[in-house]
């Protein structure tokens, strides 16, 4: 009796698995229909280009399942440089409609174009001539006929088996939002520096953070001629208190590196004799100050072939010469283990 339990639990649980698949595959395939009929829709190019060059903002809204897409939508665009918010049809038909101006254009996504918690933005809009882009399945609606585009969903199915629960057609609107966003993105140029300007915290945000960001500069560097006798590289290897100094050439380039390392490994009675040139290690690593801090922290941590135990990197220009130095406790101070 206990296996027969066994066999029919398993039996269940490929049910449900083979029922997670179906919807995922179902999905996938109006995704799929969207990309297909997007290439060749003026509408999108033309909302891009109209979002693209407002002065005022996107104000996003929906009811139910399709506002909480909108508030994800509204997240992304404002994250990526287009400054968007969310607002609930009904609280706008009680005050939050004042919030809307000419010069903004209003995103409503309505699947079925006939929320009618909707009615009041529509012809808010209408009556003060603020642009509507419409997100829906059905164009020959309230919403459809009134808004000035129309972005259509593809007219498939819901994934669940009665074909009413919000399902494919939140998938389709939550992924036309991305493909919105990420094409004004793309249309204002928006790089990875001003993506962290929008992620200050957390891990987005460390992982854009550059080298010029923590880096020392200026009369901090410990830098010295690499003819200079040793006596006076030791004075500002003290001073500078990084534990090694910056070799210039004759032309302010960076030409050597001379670590407490260094100087232990050549220790001996004539030392203070020698030029720096001849214990410096040639062609040390550097990094640039555009550079992620990431990058930084992978070339101390190689501990491969002669540079072992890297605890401080100059930064250099694209010259060569110095503009800074990195040290490791920069770098966990940072947050970076």
């Amino acid at each position: 009796m206990l296996g027969n339990s066994k066999l029919n639990k398993d039996i269940i649980d490929n049910a449900y698995n083979i029922s997670a698949a179906r919807v995922l595959n179902e999905e996938a395939k109006a995704l799929q229909i969207m990309a297909d009929d997007i290439i060749c829709d003026k509408n999108f190019a033309d909302a891009v280009e109209l979002i693209g060059n407002i002065e005022g903002r996107v104000i996003i809204t929906g009811m139910g399942k399709s506002g909480h897409v909108a508030r994800k939508i509204a997240a992304t665009m404002s994250s990526t440089g287009t400054p968007a918010f969310f607002i609930h049809p009904a609280e706008a038909s009680h005050g939050d409609m004042g919030m809307m101006v000419r010069g903004d254009i209003v995103l409503a996504l309505s699947n079925s174009g006939e929320s009618k918690e909707l009615n009041d933005i529509i012809e808010y809009t209408r009556r003060f001539a603020i642009t509507l882009i419409a997100i829906t399945k059905t164009t020959d609606s309230t919403l459809g006929r009134r808004a000035d585009i129309v972005l259509k969903l593809a007219d498939v199915p819901e994934a669940c088996p009665t074909g009413m629960a919000p399902t494919t057609s939140t998938t389709m609107t939550m992924a036309l939002g991305d493909a919105l966003a990420i094409a004004l993105l793309e249309k204002k140029g928006f790089t990875a520096k001003d993506f962290q300007l929008f992620h200050p915290g957390g891990k987005l945000g460390q992982q854009l953070m550059q080298v010029s960001e923590i880096m020392h500069a200026g009369k901090k560097l410990p830098l010295i001629s690499e003819d200079a006798n040793l006596k006076d590289v030791f004075e500002i290897m003290t001073e500078k208190g990084f534990g090694c100094a910056g070799m210039l050439d004759a032309y302010g380039k960076l030409s050597g590196i001379i670590t407490d390392g260094d100087i232990r490994r050549h220790i001996d009675f004539d030392i203070l004799n020698k030029k720096a040139k001849d214990i410096m290690t040639k062609s040390p690593k550097v990094i640039s100050p555009n550079s992620l801090v990431g990058e930084a922290m992978g070339i101390m941590n190689d501990v491969t072939g002669k540079f072992r135990m890297i605890t401080c990197l100059f930064v250099v220009d694209e010259n060569n010469i110095p503009v800074g130095i990195l040290h490791l406790h920069d770098c966990l101070k940072a947050g970076f283990a």
